[in-house]
């Protein structure tokens, strides 16, 4: 009798265990998951970074039109984004002079935003717009105010 007590013990023992197959099968199923996981989430900061970009596009191309009802004239190329944030040394600004923004805005990649005026591709009279990832302006895969 105690023989069988001890090798139905014995079975128990062995059954409650997990075999080292069944711990890497169920490794790499999470690792499987937490895959995908990453590969979707690629996608959402890359859609959060132009959309952070737009809404930087928003505020710039206010603080220039803010900047042209000030001086009645948009700052030069020369003078770029660099015009919303200290006085112009070029010409002659207002004696209540006040910068239309606290620090120079840069895009999601760590680039300081381009400006061009007169604009080629949009009509309001400016360009302002972020290189995009590659970090080179001018390419296909710039956001600028003519996305808007």
């Amino acid at each position: 009798m105690k023989m069988r007590t001890h090798s139905s013990k014995l079975r128990h023992a062995r059954s409650a265990g997990f075999t080292l197959v069944e711990m890497v099968l169920v490794l790499g199923i999470v690792a499987l998951l937490v895959g995908a996981g990453i590969v979707s989430l690629v996608g959402v900061l890359d859609s959060g970074k132009k959309t952070r970009v737009k809404a930087d596009l928003n505020t710039l191309t206010a603080a220039f039109r803010s900047y042209e009802t000030d001086n009645m004239f948009l700052p030069s190329t020369e003078q770029g984004v660099m015009a919303l944030v200290q006085k112009p040394a070029s010409r002659p600004a207002p004696v209540n002079y006040t910068p239309k923004l606290k620090k120079l805005l840069l895009d999601p990649w760590g680039n300081p935003y381009h400006y061009k005026r007169p604009g080629a591709k949009d009509k309001g009279g400016f360009d302002v717009y972020s290189a995009g990832a590659d970090g080179l302006a001018d390419t296909a895969d710039d956001i600028g105010n003519w996305d808007l």
